[in-house]
């Protein structure tokens, strides 16, 4: 069938028939692949090859010191808001309820000045990244705002469980504009794709400074971009969307911006603050 022909079939078949004939397609695709020498001498020998490191099949380097430039949310992130002022988080009414009780003199006693600074609200807080390979297949990233550090961890295993943490477990994929998996490329082809992260197992804490709070049960998922100017500038950009069925009514997506760094001259790590 022609090209054209199978565009015609796929026009005129239901949208459940579509789905099974392009998974026919799919595994078409695969046998095919299973079959060429190279893959079956491998499989001959007791099983494919070990895949690539994370480090090693990157599509987009991520690593050096990164500023974060506040570009959406000025109000709400260059300050700490007043306690009642929520604007532009989906919260529902139990969550207004906890955020009208916030104390920051109670979290100071508790030593909990760090709950602002948890996963799903640690990009948001202006200052600067260092990205660097902890190992080829985990990514660190260290916020100088709080002294965190986030591990951004690759392929089928995750961290061993626990006590939940401030940064919680991230599992990360590189993916190709498209969505799907990024796969080794020969010699010095180019290579395009972006880091996505989903992270749980995240300990309780704040959204926002002044005590909207996310819950055990809160899913975060992340989208980096890089982004490389004309005039030789590197950006990061960060799509971030926070699932919280406790607190949330629907999902909050932001978008965050990094501008790099030539070197760590400006770094200033900086403790937690429950005020500012």
């Amino acid at each position: 069938m022609s090209v054209l022909g199978t565009r015609g079939v796929l026009t005129n078949m239901t949208s459940q028939a579509a789905r099974k004939y392009q998974t026919s397609l799919t595994w078409a695709t695969v046998a095919v692949f299973l079959c060429l020498p190279g893959v079956a001498h491998s499989q001959g020998r007791g099983g494919a090859a070990a895949p690539a490191a994370a480090q090693e099949i990157a599509p987009i380097d991520l690593t050096g010191y990164w500023v974060s430039i506040v570009n959406e949310d000025w109000r709400w992130r260059m300050v700490t808001p007043a306690k009642g002022d929520y604007a532009s988080v989906p919260i529902n009414a139990e969550a207004k309820r906890i955020a009208d009780l916030w104390d920051p003199a109670k979290d100071e006693a508790a030593g909990e000045q760090c709950k602002s600074y948890g996963a799903p609200a640690i990009m948001r807080v202006p200052g600067r990244l260092h990205i660097t390979w902890q190992d080829p297949n985990t990514l660190k990233v260290e916020t100088d705002a709080g002294e965190q550090i986030r591990l951004l961890h690759f392929g089928k295993g995750t961290p061993a469980g626990g006590a939940a943490t401030w940064q919680g477990d991230s599992v990360a994929t590189w993916e190709r504009g498209s969505g799907g998996p990024v796969m080794p490329v020969a010699g010095n082809a180019p290579r395009y794709g972006d880091l996505k992260v989903i992270t749980k197992h995240i300990r309780p804490g704040y959204l926002r400074k002044n005590g909207v709070p996310y819950s055990a049960n809160t899913t975060l998922t992340e989208y980096w971009d890089l982004n490389k100017e004309r005039n030789g500038e590197q950006w990061i950009e960060v799509t971030t969307l926070v699932d919280d069925p406790t607190y949330l009514q629907v999902e909050w997506a932001t978008s965050l911006h990094f501008k790099k760094e030539p070197d760590g001259s400006k770094w200033d790590p900086t403790p937690c603050s429950a005020r500012w």
